[in-house]
């Protein structure tokens, strides 16, 4: 039961953190006629800052305090919310660029690949349970 309900909340707060991304990287397209790969750069950074938040708080539920503790699980997340940008990035270029896809639909189906792969890496790396 509580893998389900952590799951619910990763989920609750992943369609958060690809709103954000999403209006984010619209505004900055749309309205301030930003590049798409500069637009994509913003809006992942301000999901990352959001979804750390959330997720160490509301969906792993870590509570490490210690700074150094906390550090640690920032830069791994960070690690591998790179690594996840690596294939946001890369979803929109190939899509928009050789497959000629709406940038809008393209950002909408990389931040689905996305959302996998973050879920994963932080339930089994980033705020992994410590075992007693």
């Amino acid at each position: 039961m509580n893998n389900k309900k952590e799951a619910i909340s990763y989920l609750f707060f992943g369609v958060l953190t690809t709103v954000i991304n999403i209006v984010c990287y619209a505004i900055l397209t749309k309205i301030m006629n930003m590049d798409y790969k500069l637009a994509t750069t913003f809006s992942w950074i301000l999901a990352v800052i959001f979804a750390f938040i959330t997720n160490k708080l509301y969906v792993f539920k870590s509570n490490k305090t210690n700074l150094l503790l906390v550090v640690r699980e920032f830069t791994v997340f960070t690690f591998f919310r790179l690594l996840s940008y690596f294939l946001d990035i890369l979803t929109m270029i190939v899509c928009v660029e050789y497959l000629t896809i709406d940038d809008f639909i393209a950002k909408i189906a990389a931040n689905i690949l996305v959302i996998v792969f973050n879920y994963f890496a932080s339930k089994y790396v980033v705020f992994k349970k410590m075992k007693s």
